[in-house]
């Protein structure tokens, strides 16, 4: 991959061979191997130490989850908050859980809404519940700094499976997080 960059910054008509980018193959491949690590990651190891029988059914909510991914067209940043909520159906995960799984998918070369999906499908996956909604806002790199060039933008997405398709709880949810969503701070 050290190669593959260096010809990289040859073709960007850049000297690979002066002294600010001598090592930049070197940490370009250690970055993205960073930035896209979610690969390595079974979403079932990631929570199976982590899920607790519980009699409550009420409605779990964590907020503002830092995200960063890359957008698999360009290869360019975008980061944004992701909010998960889900009524446990007898077993609950540990809160940090949520938000490694949040990023076992945010740390691949990701579209939003499949991104959000993911997490969704996650969570009922692990622990079955009646239901989980995700919703994921973020700013886009390649929108922001390139084409369109607009600054203030963000997309938001969302996922309600179960038990959140039903038009009061999905309501619930959106009203419980929406102080959170960049509009309404």
């Amino acid at each position: 991959m050290d190669k593959l960059i260096r010809e990289f910054l040859v073709g960007l008509g850049e000297d690979p061979d002066r002294e600010g980018l001598k090592r930049t193959p070197e940490r370009v491949v250690d970055a993205f191997k960073f930035l896209t690590h979610g690969y390595s990651l079974d979403p079932a190891e990631v929570v199976k130490d982590a899920i607790f029988t519980v009699e409550a059914n009420h409605m779990v909510i964590v907020k503002d989850i830092e995200i960063y991914s890359l957008c698999e067209h360009h290869l360019l940043p975008f980061t944004g908050r992701c909010h998960i909520g889900y009524i446990p159906n007898g077993r609950v995960l540990g809160v940090s859980k949520l938000a490694r799984l949040a990023d076992v998918f945010a740390r691949r070369l990701q579209l939003q809404e499949r991104l959000t999906n993911q997490i969704a499908d996650a969570i009922m996956t692990a622990i079955e519940p009646e239901g989980v909604a995700v919703v994921i806002e973020a700013q886009h790199l390649c929108m922001m700094m390139r084409g369109v060039e607009k600054q203030n933008s963000s997309m938001i997405t969302s996922a309600m499976l179960g038990v959140f398709n039903a038009n009061t709880t999905r309501n619930e949810f959106l009203q419980l997080i929406k102080g959170h969503l960049t509009g309404n701070r």
